[in-house]
């Protein structure tokens, strides 16, 4: 078997929403993929069948990014599929895309819930970009998320926006880290968007819908079409030059 040519990009979280549209905008641009998801099998396998009705190959694979101690055995299993699936030892680009929503006021904050809000939008992504390391490829790409929220306070999301920052410290880090390997490190910020995390928020608040497209400039709540386009566009070599940025994508929203 031949090495393979294509560029790979790991999704986690690619089984459903953002970071579904992030693995099929990726794959359009001729990339191959790696779907991590953490529960959702059936539909990681249905999102491997679409990459694959683009030409493209793609291989699920289980993971809780929350659980620091399986990424020891993720990445002998991935070294397995690498080698397997495209005869390298290497992928190419990382979207830290996985996460959890927990509403909460600040003072009604659990340390559970706190807990929990940690291990996945921050130890977790912290510890597997590490463990990544030796994995990914020189010149390769890592793209972080974050949210519009650490730019902007909204009353029940101090824990998660707060994980969110640690992120954005995170990513200028690390450019200036891997910058000698030709690695670029960037964060993308959405603003609400629909996905499952907010269609129980609009359900519930009747008005939501129409006060956040009042408070955005382009006048509308973002799809998901909105953000995978950028993750890809980072992941090009036109976007070689693009390094440690918090590129928010919002619409323009709390201008």
């Amino acid at each position: 078997m031949m090495e393979s040519n294509s560029k790979i990009a790991l999704v986690t979280g690619a089984s459903r929403g953002l970071g579904k549209n992030m693995a099929l905008a990726l794959a359009g641009k001729g990339n191959d993929l790696i779907v991590i998801y953490n529960s959702s099998e059936q539909e990681a396998t249905e999102v491997v069948s679409e990459i694959e009705s683009l030409g493209r190959k793609a291989v699920a694979v289980q993971l809780n990014t929350a659980d620091t101690k399986s990424f020891d055995a993720f990445f002998g299993t991935l070294s397995g599929i690498l080698k397997t699936h495209w005869n390298r030892d290497t992928f190419d680009f990382l979207i830290n895309n996985a996460g959890i929503d927990r509403f909460s006021a600040f003072a009604d904050t659990t340390e559970e819930a706190f807990d929990e809000l940690l291990n996945v939008h921050f130890k977790g992504v912290y510890f597997l970009t590490q463990k990544a390391l030796p994995y990914i490829a020189d010149q390769g790409r890592i793209v972080n998320l974050s949210t519009g929220l650490t730019r902007f306070a909204t009353p029940g999301y101090a824990a998660y926006a707060s994980m969110k920052g640690a992120m954005e410290v995170t990513t200028k880090y690390l450019a200036k880290e891997l910058g000698s390997r030709g690695i670029t490190v960037n964060i993308v910020a959405p603003g609400i968007i629909h996905t499952d995390f907010t269609k129980r928020a609009f359900e519930a608040h009747p008005g939501l819908e129409a006060h956040m497209n009042s408070i955005t400039a382009l006048g509308r709540v973002g799809q998901p079409d909105d953000i995978g386009g950028v993750v890809a566009f980072l992941c090009s070599p036109e976007a070689g030059w693009v390094n440690a940025q918090r590129i928010e994508v919002s619409g323009g929203m709390n201008l």
